[in-house]
């Protein structure tokens, strides 16, 4: 009876330690068709689906040298100013839950796609993979985008003066505020390091996808599905503060000078991004330049060939 006990507890103490080390082999098991995954685009704030000096371009660059790939930008509502707005009014779960819907009823997604998130989209985006694993995201690529939030607006894109200063002024005085988490986007990605413990509390969407209050593992598990998870970081940027949020970096608790390295952080830990550093799934890249300041030569160089993943 002993030995049974003892083999029992033997082969679970196993099973945990093997628990404890990643997959690194895709969950999907592909066998490709040699077909290029679909895109899905999503843009950031103060711009809209389908301008043609914006999204319009980019969704045409990529088909261009997709051999015309099936891309979709998303607009979010029922036209092009509403779409607008929800980058500034429409909380993220609502947007996420939205998005999900589309994707979902989308046929064409059906076999899983590849996304690029333009600046806040880019954390918008993650949410998808980690909420909604069906259709499959395969690929992610981060433009921009604030994954460990922003603490600071120095510039509003396409914005009054005089809004983004009342913007920046709830931002610094009210973030938390119930109603302004409810109202303003930015606020739900507010991250002030001098009060952390009202953050995690009182974050109505960047905590919860960043597993800083309670342990959603089904976020990591999701998340670790992607085959590549890539952050582009603009070196010189004015609008995100600080801009090694782009990277999952952020100031250490407590004071707003000094960066905590990504593998010393607890989200590194908490959504999975400990176990696809492993696997090599963590791709960083940088380019000189403002917020989203890219050149279509860089973008067909080191964007497009991470688009030509296959079915």
């Amino acid at each position: 009876m002993f030995l049974l006990l003892y083999a029992a507890y033997f082969v679970s103490f196993l099973q945990l330690g093997q628990a404890t080390y990643p997959d690194c082999h895709d969950s999907d098991n592909r066998s490709s068709n040699g077909t290029v995954l679909p895109v899905v685009l999503w843009h950031g704030m103060g711009d809209t689906c389908c301008f043609p000096f914006s999204m319009g371009s980019i969704k045409k660059l990529i088909e261009e040298h997709t051999n015309g790939t099936y891309v979709r930008s998303l607009e979010i509502g029922a036209n092009i100013v509403l779409d607008y707005e929800s980058g500034f009014f429409i909380h993220p779960n609502k947007q996420v839950d939205y998005v999900c819907k589309q994707l979902a009823e989308d046929e064409k997604l059906a076999n899983g796609y590849n996304a690029i998130g333009f600046s806040q989209g880019g954390q918008f985006l993650r949410a998808v993979a980690q909420r909604c694993p069906n259709p499959p995201m395969r690929v992610l690529i981060s433009l921009g985008g604030q994954h460990q939030g922003i603490y600071g607006l120095p510039k509003c894109p396409t914005l009054s003066v005089s809004s983004c200063e009342y913007i920046t002024k709830l931002l610094n005085y009210a973030a938390y505020e119930d109603w302004v988490q409810n109202e303003l986007v930015q606020a739900t990605y507010w991250h002030d390091p001098l009060h952390e413990n009202s953050y995690r509390l009182k974050s109505s969407f960047l905590a919860d996808i960043n597993n800083e209050l309670y342990i959603n593992e089904r976020y990591a598990e999701n998340l670790m599905k992607l085959r590549k998870f890539v952050m582009v970081k603009f070196l010189n940027d004015t609008i995100v503060q600080p801009k090694e949020s782009q990277w999952f970096e952020f100031y250490a608790p407590g004071q707003d000078k000094h960066i905590l390295p990504l593998n010393e952080s607890k989200v590194f830990k908490n959504i999975g991004l400990e176990q696809m550093h492993i696997c090599k799934k963590l791709h960083f890249l940088s380019v000189e330049g403002d917020h989203l300041a890219i050149s279509k030569e860089w973008f067909v160089k080191e964007l497009v060939p991470l688009l030509l993943e296959t079915y």
